[in-house]
C-alpha cells in the first residue's frame, strides 16, 4: 500500500504585468516552488507584459506537502532577476477543489515576513518543584530560509511567554542549526495561553530577518504534560498586511489539480483488471450494450481525457491496446458521421487516440522533430509575416546601421519559415520505418475500419485541411507560403500511405518493451571535487558525460567515448539537492551510494539549470525507488575541514575518500575525488518528489486505482444508461417504471461487485498519522 499525491500544473499565460525594464516592458518567466523548494522554471517570454507559456507538468510528491507557490520573475542579463509577484495555493485550498482549480489569479506582492520555510524541533514540558515552571527546549531546526548573500542564515531563537522573552545563541552560516538550549518561565495561575517561539536571522548592520514562528497552546500542554516533535514554521500573521498593490501586479491563468491517492497492493486490483480485459477480448456483440459504450455515454467531458489515458495505459500494459482501439473505432464509426469529421468530437474514442499517440509516440516525436525545434530556439531568428506586427530593426555593424524595410523583414521571415517547415516535413516523411510498430498497427487498423465504413471514399483524402480548395490563404500575407504547404501536404499523404502499408513481423505490434539497458537520461554534468581539509577546492571541477540506464549510472569523458566507470543502481541510497553555498551554485545535486567495499560515498554533480537538475533527480529517484536501503536523511552541505557546512556536525563516519567502481575493477579516484562517506544526515530525503514524463514506465496499480475511483462514482448512471439504451432498442416493451428496468448483464453486475470489494478494502485502511506537527493555538 502506498499513499501519494499527484499535482497537475498548467501555467497558461499572464496579463497586465508591470514593466520592470527601462524599455517599458519585462522578460517574464515563472518559478514553481513546493514548500519553498524550486521544482520548475518556465521559459522566458521576452519583451512582453502579457506572456503566454502554455506549459504543463505533473509532479508526484508526498501527501504531507503544505503549499505550492508560483513566482513571476523578470529576467535580467546584468543584474539579479526582479520579482514581479507570486501566487500561493495551499494544500487545503486544493483539497477543497477535488476537480481542480482553473482560472485567473491576481499576483500578490512578496512579503519577506511571509517567505518562511523549514521546521523546528521543540520539547515543551511542565516542570514540578518549587512552583510550577514551563520549560521549552529548542533542539534544532532544518531547511530554514536563506537570508544572507552567502546562501545561508545566522539563526537564533527568541522564546517569549507571559510578557517575558529569552534568546538563544546565534549559529553562524547555517540553515540547519543545532542549539539544544532550554528556557524556563514561571507558570502563573491561571496560566497564560500561548508560548511563542520565533526564529530570526541575525545581521550585524541591518535589521534582523524573520524566519518563522511556532505558537504552542499551554492549555493543551497542561492536559498532556509534555510535547515533543518537529513543528512547521509559520509566517507572522499578526502583522497587518497591506493589499494596496494586489491587482496592480497583473494576474496568472492557471490550471492546478491535486489528486491524493491510496494505491492498494496489486492483488486487490486483479479482479477489476481481469474483468476489463475479458470485456475487451469479447468485443462488441450484436444486440448488446458494451461496457465501453456505457463508459463513453456516462463520462463527463471534463473527465474523459483522464479516463482515456488510464484506459490506454492499462491496456498497453496488458497487451490489449490494439483490441481496445479497434473497439473504439468500431463504436465511433457506427455513429452518424462523415469521413472528414472523424475523431473531431470530444468522444472517448478521440481522447483515447490522442492519449495513445502521446504515450507511445512522444519519444519518437522528440527524436524526429527535436533537432529542428532545438535549432529554432538556438538561432532566435525574428520571424513575422503579418505587416501589422512587423518590427523594423537596425541591421549592420556599428557606424553602418541601416533600417530594414518591411518587405525585407517579411521576405527574411518567409525564407526562414520555409527552411524550418521543409526540414520538419523531410524528417517526418523519412521516419515511417522508425515509427513505433504499435502506432503503425493502430493506423493500419483505423485505415481498414474507415475503408469498410466508407468504401466509396478514399481514406487519406485530406491532410491537415491542406487541399487546394480548402487551403487557400485566409490572409494575403500567407500566400507566399502556399506552394510549400501544398508540397508538404503531398509529403504527408505519402507518409501516411507508407505508414499503413508497412507490415509488421509477428509479435511486433505490442507495447514496445524497453531493453534492460535502455537509456533513461544522459548529458554533460560538472563533477565538483572537495579533496583536502581546507575550505578551498583542491583542483578545478571537471565536466563528464553521464548516462543513466535501468542498470547503472555510468560516466565517460565525452559522448560516445569509452566508459570510465559506473555506479550500480542497487547501490544508490539517495539523490538530493546541495545547498547553494557549498559550491556557489543552486543547481548541484548529490548522489549518495555504497561502493563494493560497503563504504558510503557521495558524488557532487552540477547541472546547468533548475529544470535539468530536477529532471536528473526525478530520473534517479524513479529508477531507484525499489532500493530497499534508501536513506531517510542526508546532509545538504559538504564535509569541509572538520565539519559539515550545513549543520556544523563533526561526525563523519568512515575514513578516506574512495572512487566509484570502474570497468575491470580498477578505481577512478582522480575523476571522483569528491566522494566522502556521509554521516547520519540533518535533513529528510525527498525521494518522493518526482517530475512525471511521457517516457516513464507504466504503473498498472495506479491506473487501476484511478479507474476504480471514476467507476465507483458512476454505478447508478451506468445502470440508468443501460436501461435507457435497452429501452431505445426495444420500444415495444413500453416505458419502464421508476427505478426499474431489464436485468443487468453479467459483466455489469460483476463490475459492481468488484467495485464494492475495492471500496471495502479502502474503508479498512488505518487512518493517516501526520508526519509533522502543525501550529497549535
Amino acid at each position: 500500500m502506498a499513499r501519494r499525491s499527484a499535482l497537475s500544473i498548467r501555467i497558461v499565460e499572464g496579463r497586465n504585468l508591470p514593466a520592470k525594464d527601462i524599455t517599458g516592458s519585462s522578460d517574464p518567466y515563472c518559478i514553481v516552488k513546493i514548500d519553498n523548494e524550486a521544482i520548475i522554471r518556465t521559459a522566458t517570454v521576452w519583451k512582453t507584459l502579457s506572456p503566454f507559456w502554455g506549459e504543463e507538468y505533473e509532479v508526484q510528491l508526498h501527501p504531507s506537502f503544505h503549499s505550492i507557490s508560483i513566482y513571476v520573475m523578470d529576467e535580467d542579463a546584468l543584474s539579479r532577476d526582479d520579482i514581479i509577484g507570486k501566487v500561493c495555493i495551499t494544500h487545503t485550498m486544493l483539497a477543497e477543489h477535488p476537480k481542480g482549480y482553473s482560472g485567473w489569479v491576481s499576483l500578490s506582492e512578496v512579503d519577506p515576513d511571509e517567505e518562511v520555510q523549514g521546521e523546528i524541533h521543540l520539547r515543551v514540558e511542565l516542570v514540578e518543584g518549587e512552583g510550577r515552571r514551563l520549560r521549552c527546549t529548542v533542539l534544532e531546526a532544518r531547511d530554514l530560509a536563506k537570508k544572507d548573500r552567502n546562501g545561508a542564515s545566522d539563526p537564533f531563537v527568541r522564546v517569549s511567554y507571559n510578557g517575558k522573552m529569552q534568546e538563544s545563541t546565534v549559529v553562524k552560516k547555517s540553515c540547519y542549526p543545532r542549539w539544544n538550549e532550554a528556557f524556563e518561565f514561571e507558570l502563573p495561575d491561571p496560566a497564560a495561553e500561548k508560548l511563542c517561539v520565533e526564529v530570526w536571522d541575525w545581521d550585524l548592520v541591518s535589521k534582523n530577518d524573520f524566519l518563522g514562528k511556532v505558537v504552542v497552546s499551554v492549555q493543551g500542554l497542561q492536559a498532556a504534560g509534555h510535547q515533543e516533535g518537529w513543528f512547521r514554521l509559520q509566517p507572522d500573521t499578526a502583522k497587518p498586511r497591506e493589499d494596496g498593490r494586489r491587482g496592480s501586479l497583473g494576474s496568472l491563468q492557471l490550471q492546478v489539480r491535486l489528486r491524493d491517492e491510496t494505491v492498494l497492493p496489486s492483488h486487490c486490483y486483479q479482479p477489476l483488471v481481469q474483468l476489463l480485459c475479458q470485456e475487451m477480448k469479447a468485443g462488441h456483440q450484436a444486440g448488446q450494450v458494451h461496457l465501453v459504450t456505457l463508459l463513453d455515454e456516462t463520462t463527463t467531458a471534463e473527465c474523459r481525457q483522464e479516463v482515456a489515458i488510464n484506459l490506454v495505459k492499462l491496456f498497453l500494459g496488458q497487451g490489449l491496446v490494439k483490441e481496445f482501439l479497434d473497439l473504439l473505432f468500431e463504436l465511433e464509426l457506427a455513429k452518424p458521421c462523415e469521413p472528414n469529421t472523424l475523431f473531431r468530437s470530444n468522444s472517448l474514442a478521440s481522447k483515447s487516440m490522442e492519449s495513445f499517440l502521446k504515450v507511445t509516440g512522444m519519444q519518437y516525436l522528440h527524436a524526429v522533430l527535436g533537432p529542428t525545434i532545438s535549432r529554432v530556439f538556438e538561432e532566435k531568428k525574428y520571424v513575422e509575416l503579418d505587416p501589422s506586427k512587423v518590427e523594423i530593426k537596425d541591421v549592420g555593424c556599428s557606424g553602418l546601421h541601416r533600417v530594414q524595410t518591411e518587405s525585407e523583414v517579411m521576405e527574411q521571415g518567409r525564407q526562414l519559415l520555409q527552411s524550418y517547415l521543409g526540414e520538419l516535413l523531410d524528417a517526418i516523411s523519412k521516419s515511417a520505418s522508425t515509427c513505433p510498430p504499435v502506432i503503425r498497427a493502430a493506423f493500419r487498423q483505423l485505415f481498414q475500419r474507415v475503408g469498410e465504413r466508407f468504401p466509396q471514399h478514399q481514406a487519406v483524402q485530406m491532410v491537415g485541411n491542406m487541399e487546394p480548395a480548402a487551403g487557400r490563404a485566409k490572409e494575403e500575407w500567407l500566400a507566399p507560403l502556399q506552394p510549400a504547404l501544398q508540397h508538404g501536404a503531398s509529403q504527408m499523404r505519402a507518409f501516411i500511405t507508407r505508414l499503413v502499408g508497412m507490415q509488421e513481423e509477428e509479435g511486433g505490434e505490442g507495447w514496445p518493451r524497453a531493453p534492460r539497458s535502455a537509456v533513461v537520461k544522459e548529458g554533460l554534468l560538472l563533477v565538483h571535487k572537495t579533496r583536502g581539509k581546507g575550505p578551498l577546492l583542491a583542483s578545478a571541477a571537471k565536466k563528464l558525460h553521464f548516462c543513466l540506464t535501468s542498470e547503472a549510472l555510468s560516466f565517460s569523458k565525452s559522448p560516445g567515448a569509452e566508459r570510465c566507470g559506473s555506479i550500480a543502481l542497487a547501490n544508490i541510497r539517495a539523490a538530493e539537492k546541495v545547498e547553494e553555498k557549498s559550491f556557489g551554485s543552486c543547481h548541484v545535486m548529490q548522489v549518495v551510494y555504497v561502493d563494493e567495499a560497503g563504504q558510503q560515498e557521495t558524488a557532487y554533480l552540477q547541472c546547468k539549470c533548475v529544470n535539468e537538475l530536477n529532471q536528473w533527480l526525478s530520473a534517479l529517484r524513479k529508477v531507484c525507488s525499489n532500493n530497499p536501503q534508501l536513506l531517510c536523511a542526508y546532509h545538504p552541505g559538504v564535509f569541509r575541514g572538520d565539519k559539515w557546512t550545513c549543520c556544523h556536525q563533526k561526525d563523519r563516519t568512515g575514513t578516506g575518500a574512495v572512487g566509484a567502481r570502474c570497468d575491470g575493477g580498477r578505481e577512478v579516484s582522480p575523476l571522483f575525488s569528491a566522494f566522502f562517506p556521509t554521516g547520519p544526515g540533518c535533513d529528510r530525503t525527498r525521494h518522493s518528489i518526482t517530475l512525471q514524463d511521457w517516457s516513464d514506465p507504466l504503473e498498472p496499480d495506479v491506473e487501476a486505482q484511478r479507474l476504480f475511483q471514476h467507476l465507483h462514482g458512476l454505478q447508478q448512471p451506468l445502470r440508468e444508461k443501460y436501461w435507457e439504451l435497452m429501452e431505445a432498442g426495444e420500444p415495444q416493451n413500453g416505458p419502464r417504471g421508476c427505478g426499474e428496468g431489464p436485468p443487468l448483464p453479467l459483466a455489469l453486475r460483476r463490475l459492481f461487485e468488484v467495485l464494492q470489494d475495492l471500496d471495502r478494502c479502502h474503508r479498512q485502511l488505518p487512518p493517516v498519522s501526520p508526519a509533522l506537527l502543525e501550529l497549535q493555538t
